[in-house]
């Protein structure tokens, strides 16, 4: 298998299938649904409030394929968590900086197209604002914690599902159920176009870890735009 071709995975019959989907999905959106019953004494503090928002996605994703994987108890490697090389480290933090030109372009033309829509990453900011402490774990969250979960549940278990029935239905469909996942907001298109990239990057490479390098580089402007307001007292 060489680096350009499609996963292992796909053509093993240890790879994940409808019962790790589904659980995996289920258990991720019972950890965002606490999130709407949140408490009013957590919510009505903004920096307390977008810690929580910004750790969410990852405890959610790492929680949802922690029940995939003992669904049906595949090893690891049919999920595409595998050693990788040097040179798909770097080709991640490359279409890392092409997955964020491209969502700002999408988001640009959505934006002129349907309006003004609401962006739930706003809430970050408040927690970055928030001081030391707060912007190091806002940081930590969004640039590691996040990736890593996101991807393990979307790309190790869903797009691995779906890549049986073809490169495209793999990539796309996976895609599109990872923006659903976020919600008919701002964040709807950029996360399609992450997916995308992602998704792409982890069937050719066989990895899972470009992939979280893709999702980690994209996601970092977040905290570095955070820390240049900051710097400069800009609001």
């Amino acid at each position: 298998m060489t680096g350009t071709g499609p996963i292992a995975v796909t053509s093993s019959p240890l790879r994940p299938g409808w019962p790790e989907v589904l659980v995996g999905l289920a258990l991720g959106a019972a950890v965002v649904l606490l999130l709407v019953v949140a408490p009013d004494t957590v919510s009505a503090d903004p920096v307390v409030w977008g810690l929580i928002l910004a750790a969410a996605a990852g405890v959610a994703g790492l929680i949802g394929f922690g029940g995939a994987v003992l669904t049906r108890r595949r090893p690891l490697q049919a999920f595409a968590i595998r050693r990788t090389s040097g040179r798909w480290i770097l080709l991640g933090i490359v279409f890392g900086i092409v997955a964020f030109v491209l969502k700002g372009l999408v988001n640009t033309v959505v934006s002129a197209v349907a309006g003004a829509l609401e962006d739930p990453q706003g809430s970050y900011y408040d927690a970055a604002g928030g001081g030391l402490l707060p912007l190091v774990l806002t940081f930590l969250f969004l640039a590691v914690l996040t990736p890593i979960g996101e991807e393990f549940l979307f790309r190790g278990v869903i797009t691995n599902a779906l890549l049986r029935y073809g490169p495209l239905v793999g990539v796309v469909g996976s895609s599109i159920i990872f923006a659903l996942f976020h919600g008919i907001n701002l964040a709807l298109p950029s996360a399609f176009v992450v997916g995308l990239v992602a998704a792409e990057v982890m069937r050719r490479s066989g990895s899972i870890w470009p992939a979280v390098i893709v999702h980690s580089v994209n996601n970092l402007a977040l905290p570095i735009l955070a820390i240049v307001l900051r710097a400069t007292g800009a609001e």
